[in-house]
Formats: C-alpha cells, structure tokens, sequence
C-alpha cells in the first residue's frame, strides 16, 4: 500500500487524488493532508481518510479546525480521530517530510510550494509535482537536489506527463525519472487549447472580466490556473517547467494550440517520429499515472471516440495579442531570477483580477512592468527568491493598489 501525502487536497488536483485513492481500495493510504484554510472540506477529509496529520497553513483557521476535532472526539472511545494538526510553513514542511509517506502530491498553487517541496526530497519522498511555480523559479535548486538524493519526479501537469509518457521508450539516467537531455530529441512540442479567448485580438480582450476568463471550453480547473491559460501564461510557465524536467532549452520547445485537448503534448524525435499521448481531457490520468508509474492501473471514465472527434486541428499561438506568452519566453531565455519575477508578477496580478480590481490586460502589462525594472540575479538561493518575490508584489502594489 503507497501512502500519500496530498499538499493541496481541498483544491482540484488534490480531490482529483483523493477520488482515485477511493477508486483503489487497498491500493492508496493517505497519511497527511495540508490546506490553505478550506477548514469545512479538510474536516470531511480528515474523518474520511484519517491522516496522521494536517496542516492549515492559514494560522487563523487552525484553532477552529481544532474545536471542530475536539468536538467530534467527544465520546468517541477508540474511534477518536488522532490526526495531529500542524499550521503556517512548519505545518506544510511537516506534511510534506512525513515519516511514513512513500510519495508527497504537490498540488498547492504558487511558489509556497517550494520549501515544503524541498523538505519532501530531503527526507526521501518521491514527488508528484503538480506545483508548476516550484520549477519556474527553483529548478536550479530542485532537479540538482532530485538527483542527489535518489529520488523521483513524476510530472502531474497533463502536458508534461503526455512529454514524460512520450519519453518511456529512451533510457533515463540511472536512478532518476529526470533527463538531463537526450541526444534523440529534436523537440518537444507543448499544447495549448488556446482557454476561452482563443482567435480574439487584443482589443477585442480589453473589456474581458473574470466570468468571462473562467469559462475555459475543456478543462475543470482551479480559478488562478484557469486565467493562466486565458492569458497564456500557463503555457509559458509549462514551457520553463519542461526545460528543466526534460533538460531542453527554449529552441527545442514549440507551443501548439490544439483546441479539442487530445493530443496531450508531444515529443518529436531526430528521426522525424512523432510520439504523443492522447486522452479525453481528464486530470485523473495523468495523478493516476504519477502515482503507479511505471505501471498503469485501469481508469474509469469517457474513451476517445475517434469517429465522434473526426478531426484535431492545429494553429500557431498569437503572441502578440497574449503577450504573456512571449514574456515568459523572454524570461526563460534570460533565467536567473527573471522567471520568478514573471510568476511572482503574474501570481499577483491574477488575483487582483480576480477581485476585480484591474483588468485583463493588465496582467501582461504588470508583468512586463516588472520584468523590465528587475535587475536579474543569476543563480538565486530560495531566500532570494523569495525575496525577488516580495519586492515584485511590492513594486506592482506601488502602481495598481
């Protein structure tokens, strides 16, 4: 039986996992779960799956969750819950590093991923890394460490597994699911479904709102990813996350917008093969994948019906109009600390979106605003990364409230 550590499991991955954790009786046990402050949803999953430990990393709503155990152990006898509760970074490094976990899920959103992250691999743990900002600004430190310490890192991102699937028939290095480069890709080609603006101009996207960015046409996605891929950012950070966990550069990467969201990703290989993965779209595949690799389990759900589907269709991404795009290629060629000026920015301007407080352009705008006045620190430790961070939210709040 694999035990799980979910950091993350109230948001889409992570009841994504806990519902193939329900589909495997016997096969997942889950040991520890970490939340932001979804206390109501973690409390459900806390009596359901019993983890030896939690962590609510909002310190405010940690003694409510407390009452609310205490609560329920009253007259419990043996079947109390003894689940410890951990909150704040110490709680997310506890949850992560735990003892008995054979593999931790990432599946928290933003670049508080990257110490707990870092603890996971210290302490032996494999990753399910669904926590893009994690590689787009420390992966540098990361995939050194990966390989130091013997450990895998299986990709949770639909794109990345559909590249890592594609790659199972070439040799990896001895001990690591991380390539360092391989002589027989010529490149790798990352899709896009182009999100729910797909074909518009940049003046017909200067009155979008929220409701409007949040209707992506395939996926069911949490709130900030989902106005990544409306702006294409999301593709540009998948792009920074390849490089390090496939070990290509940007001039072996190409996006593609493929709007039915079949073709996964692909890798095109020196002798001019194509090897792809395709699939409905559906999360739990590539969690699924992550989680037994490098078996495959069954998987219930929708099958490709290739006579329904007809066709798949192709296009060249419009960088000019989603600019975010081409400012994460900027920054990914650049390196340092640029790509976590990019996040950082980008992080806070999609929640400014989402509060409604500046508009859809602005978050390109902003971000390139940053990027521009930032002066790049070349080989960054996680301190000064998040230091870069914390002035960029700075800068940006000087400007946009």
């Amino acid at each position: 039986m694999k035990k799980l550590s979910i950091l993350g499991s109230t948001g889409s991955i992570g009841r994504q996992t806990l519902e193939i954790v329900d589909e495997n009786p016997g096969e997942f046990k889950v040991a520890a779960l970490a939340v932001n402050k979804n206390i109501k949803l973690l409390f459900e999953q806390t009596v359901k799956y019993r983890p030896e430990l939690v962590c609510i990393y909002d310190d405010s709503s940690a003694p409510l969750f407390k009452e609310m155990l205490d609560s329920y152990n009253k007259g419990k006898g043996n079947e109390r819950l003894d689940t410890v509760v951990y909150s704040g970074m110490e709680g997310l490094i506890a949850a992560a590093a735990i003892d008995s976990a054979d593999i931790t899920v990432t599946a928290i959103v933003g670049m508080i991923g990257i110490r707990p992250t870092i603890a996971a691999i210290n302490a032996g743990k494999d990753i399910a890394l669904a926590n893009k900002e994690t590689l787009v600004t420390a992966g540098h430190i990361i995939i050194p460490l990966i390989k130091e310490k013997g450990v895998r890192l299986l990709p949770v991102d639909s794109e990345h597994s559909a590249i890592f699937q594609s790659l199972q028939g070439l040799p990896y290095p001895k001990n690591s699911t991380v390539h360092d480069g391989n002589p027989a890709v010529d490149k790798i080609i990352l899709t896009a479904s182009g999100g729910p603006f797909r074909g518009l101009k940049a003046s017909e996207l200067k009155n979008k709102t929220k409701n409007d960015a949040l209707k992506h046409p395939n996926w069911t996605m949490g709130s900030k990813i989902t106005i990544d891929s409306a702006t294409l950012v999301n593709k540009g950070l998948e792009m920074m996350e390849a490089g390090w966990l496939f070990g290509v550069g940007i001039d072996k990467i190409e996006v593609v917008v493929h709007p039915q969201s079949i073709l996964h990703s692909a890798v095109q290989f020196v002798d001019g093969a194509v090897v792809g993965q395709m699939g409905c779209p559906d999360m739990k595949l590539p969690i699924l994948y992550a989680l037994t690799y490098p078996n495959r389990k069954f998987l219930s759900g929708k099958r490709i019906d290739f006579f329904e589907l007809g066709k798949m269709t192709f296009e060249k991404p419009d960088k000019e109009s989603f600019r975010g795009l081409a400012l994460a290629e900027k920054a990914m060629m650049a390196g340092g600390s640029l790509p976590t000026v990019f996040n950082a920015a980008n992080e806070w301007l999609v929640g400014k979106f989402l509060q409604d407080k500046i508009g859809f352009l602005d978050i390109a705008d902003g971000i390139e605003l940053a990027m521009n006045r930032h002066e790049n620190i070349a080989m960054p430790d996680v301190d000064t990364i998040l230091e870069v961070q914390r002035e960029t939210e700075i800068y940006l709040s000087g400007i946009y409230g």
